[in-house]
């Protein structure tokens, strides 16, 4: 049979892959995303129930009016209930925001009030070794008069309370009373996660809490033992840089170690 020289082609076949499966690709983009954000939003619910859990307990331990203390990494103000409004502002806000102080009532054992003690809680800043700050009572400013530390501000024009303290920002990855504070140092707004042997590896269970621009932490209770972990931006494993403990796991991988006793 003589060919009449027409190109013949194969409708059925394509060079490029059908429609369904960009469509399939895309779907697991867009599941994958969807998984990481409820986990990263899952984090941050256990996250903010912890912070009231600790705040819950530190109101309970106020008892009466005194000086400022630190309690859970939170310091703690407290005022006599002797003015209609109760105030407080802080120098790392130039003082522009005054906070209202709120009001605990105690109860004896056949819930009769008993009385009645003014606080403010804030977290301890980031890398500081102590506050300024003015009481307002009424309108009026004046300085703590239940710390008697107390300094004349040049900035203000005034006198100012004082409350110093030691720095209580961790640096390095260490067990801090009952659990692990793991550290890492990066360019800020990044999203950081922590894998580990305590997690099998899985790096979307754990993600660090930017505390300062560029400077992560995470806080996890671990029982005694031995620990091999690592962090992640992306997909890139990143050893710890402030723990210079280093291991070769079985599976080949090299990662940072820690030890809880």
């Amino acid at each position: 049979m003589q060919s009449s020289g027409a190109l013949c082609v194969d409708s059925s076949f394509s060079a490029y892959p059908p429609a369904e499966s960009f469509r399939y690709g895309s779907d697991m983009k867009r599941l994958f995303l969807l998984l990481v954000l409820a986990a990263m939003a899952l984090c941050c619910l256990n996250a903010q129930e912890d912070n009231q859990y600790t705040l819950d307990k530190i109101r309970i331990g106020i008892k009466s009016a005194k000086e400022p203390y630190i309690a859970e990494n939170y310091i703690v103000f407290t005022a006599e209930d002797n003015h209609r409004f109760t105030g407080i502002a802080f120098d790392f806000e130039d003082y522009k925001t005054i906070h209202t102080f709120e009001k605990l009532v105690s109860y004896d054992y056949d819930n009769n009030p008993q009385g009645t003690v003014l606080f403010y809680i804030i977290p301890v800043p980031k890398n500081s070794t102590g506050i300024s700050y003015r009481m307002i009572f009424d309108g009026l400013w004046t300085t703590d008069p239940l710390n008697p530390v107390k300094q004349f501000s040049f900035e203000s024009g005034t006198y100012v309370s004082q409350f110093k303290y030691a720095n209580m920002t961790p640096t390095v990855t260490e067990k801090k009373n009952d659990k692990v504070v793991f550290i890492h140092d990066s360019e800020p707004g990044m999203v950081v996660r922590l894998s580990g042997t305590f997690s099998n590896w899985d790096s979307f269970i754990y993600y660090l809490n930017e505390t300062s621009p560029g400077h992560y932490e995470i806080e996890l209770p671990l029982p005694s033992g031995t620990y091999y972990y690592c962090f992640y931006e992306g997909l890139s494993p990143i050893l710890d840089t402030t723990n210079p403990a280093k291991v070769y796991t079985p599976e080949g991988r090299i990662a940072s170690v820690i030890t809880v006793n």
